[in-house]
Order: C-alpha cells, then structure tokens, then sequence
C-alpha cells in the first residue's frame, strides 16, 4: 500500500512540476470557464475545443496548491480525444471517487487514481475538483450549443 502512495504522490508532483497543456488560447474554438476558490486561494480557468463531438484541446492555466494545479494537468490529458459522452462518464467517475461514491470501475481514470486518497481530507476536496468542474461547465456549454 505504501508503494502504491508513493507512485500516487510522484505522480501528483510530476504534473504539479510539469505540467501539461498549460496555458490558455486567446480563439472562439474553445469554451471557457473560471472557477475561485476564495476559502484556500485556488483559481483555475479551464478551457475546451470540441470537433464533430470529440474533444480535441484542453487547456488550464491559474494558480493554487499542488493537488489542485496537478488535477487540471491530469484532466486535461485524459479527456483530450474522448468524446462529449465519454468525456462526461469519466468526469462524474472522478468527481464520484472524490466524493467517495460509487465509481464506474470499467472506466479507466488513468493517473487521475491518483486523488482518490483525497476523501480522506474533506478540506482538500475542493482542490481536487476545481478544475473538473470547470471542465464540467465547458462540456455543457459544448452540449447546449451543439458545437
């Protein structure tokens, strides 16, 4: 178990360190959302293009801690090259295993597992679903206006 939380931490910090598809892209193609967390500092924009109902770029840029700032590199490069549906599953399976409700275990959240340890803080659960639920507000945006 010690192992596994180890592998977990390095990969919280290596996308915290380096992250991917960071920073925005001034374009009408993408959907955008910001989301404040005034309680802990955390400040997150979250961007999304979707073609023909794939998602085909997302970006983040903002600040915060390590959980946070990570979570947006992770989701970023999971949801690149779904679709808007599966986009969605996967999002309401990480924003569930957060929660600690029931997950979908045929989804593969890749290295989003590594949050799952988050439900045992409950004040760090905001860190790690700011990004997803901008993304979520991106999605729909997406869905009402039929790309």
């Amino acid at each position: 178990m010690q192992q596994l939380e180890n592998l977990y931490r390095q990969i919280i910090m290596d996308h915290y360190k380096n992250p991917r598809h960071k920073g925005l892209i001034d374009s009408d193609r993408y959907r955008t959302h910001h989301i404040k967390n005034p309680s802990c500092g955390d400040d997150i924009t979250v961007q999304s293009a979707v073609k023909d109902g794939i998602v085909k770029d997302v970006r983040h840029d903002g600040s915060g801690c390590s959980i946070c700032c990570s979570s947006a590199s992770v989701l970023a490069t999971l949801m690149i090259g779904q679709n808007i549906d599966s986009a969605q599953k996967l999002t309401d399976n990480y924003l569930n295993m957060i929660m600690n409700r029931p997950v979908d275990e045929n989804l593969d959240l890749e290295d989003a597992l590594a949050y799952q340890g988050v439900k045992q803080f409950p004040a760090r659960i905001k860190c790690a679903t700011i990004a997803w639920k901008a993304f979520e507000q991106t999605l729909k945006e997406w869905s009402d206006n039929d790309e």
